[in-house]
């Protein structure tokens, strides 16, 4: 069994991409990048647990699983793209996104869903209590300034306050910063970062303080619990080794079961895993929270698909979430 964690900075992974593009593989070998955050506790779990390895014996295979962590989408998507990756994770609509742009050649379609998870927009400014309060004076900080998961579902409540043609208005104020710095420059104050759409601990982390409090969820912008992040690949992988895809979405569904039925072992599963400093009673708070729920079924995404599409974001218009879902996870339920 092979089993590395390989981190991949973002503004040099296009060249690694390429680089590696080349190493082609065979049936009983898969590559996988994932992002950092309890967002991912599902992942965390099947490589703990050796869940892929487990699954693929049921196949008759001896899988190799090599395991990257990689932040942001741009940087993932260039990776699978260039063939460096086979599977990759990002929030729905960067998935989205991908999805349409490659539709007719890579074909690229999610496998399953992370988990749905409220994404809180904070601020520290008193004067900010609903997203029209935010002015020119403001910053907001996100992962991914205009095209990452914050941004586009800030876009969409921009158009649903402004209409369509005005969904970028707050692009302008809109900082790319990770989450754990975004985090640090709204506590402490001082910079001209007053606001930031968090996730996940974060947010959870920065509401301990006074001086923060919640803008707007997520939940609230799309009219409930929705998906948080895809993991997604190419028709080319999920064509060419059937057995390796099977196993693969068997061992995610496998974790989402273990950790409906285990959460405190699967919260310290995160901690072991990603060497987090959290407290252990502070993530299981975060795993136990009833806003939270680790599946493999998409929720709400086609919310996504349609308001992406009425703003103009997807040029393709999606007839359900079974567009742009590989049909493994049809036996699941889905919106």
């Amino acid at each position: 069994m092979l089993l590395t964690r390989t981190f991949f900075p973002a503004l040099t992974v296009g060249l690694i991409a390429f680089g590696l593009a080349a190493n082609a593989h065979a049936e009983g070998q898969i590559r996988i990048a994932q992002q950092f955050g309890i967002g991912y506790l599902i992942l965390d779990v099947v490589q703990d647990q050796k869940l892929i390895e487990k699954q693929g014996k049921k196949e008759g295979l001896d899988i190799k699983v090599e395991w990257n962590s990689l932040s942001g989408s741009t940087g993932m998507n260039e990776a699978l793209l260039a063939g460096a990756l086979d599977v990759v994770s990002a929030g729905a609509p960067p998935a989205l996104v991908l999805w349409d742009r490659t539709r007719g050649r890579q074909n690229v379609k999610a496998i399953a869903s992370l988990g749905s998870m409220p994404n809180y927009l904070l601020s520290t400014n008193p004067n900010v209590k609903t997203v029209k309060d935010f002015s020119s004076k403001d910053r907001i900080a996100v992962p991914a300034a205009g095209v990452g998961f914050q941004s586009r579902t800030l876009q969409i409540e921009t158009a649903r306050l402004y209409g369509k043609d005005n969904y970028k208005r707050f692009d302008d104020i809109s900082v790319s910063l990770s989450h754990p710095d975004a985090t640090a420059a709204l506590l402490a104050g001082g910079s001209e970062i007053n606001a930031h759409f968090s996730s996940p601990p974060f947010q959870y982390q920065a509401l301990e303080n006074k001086n923060v409090h919640k803008v707007i969820s997520s939940y609230d912008i799309l009219g409930g619990p929705a998906s948080f992040n895809f993991l997604y690949t190419t028709q080319k992988f999920h064509d060419e080794n059937p057995k390796t895809y099977r196993a693969f979405y068997n061992a995610l569904v496998e974790a989402a079961e273990f950790i409906r039925n285990n959460k405190a072992r699967a919260a310290d599963t995160f901690i072991r895993v990603q060497k987090s400093r959290l407290a252990p009673e502070f993530v299981r708070k975060i795993v136990e929270d009833p806003e939270i729920n680790f599946t493999v079924s998409p929720e709400r995404s086609f919310v996504y698909a349609e308001k992406l599409y009425e703003i103009g974001v997807l040029k393709n218009r999606a007839a359900s979430w079974k567009d742009y879902f590989f049909e493994e996870a049809y036996a699941q339920p889905g919106s």
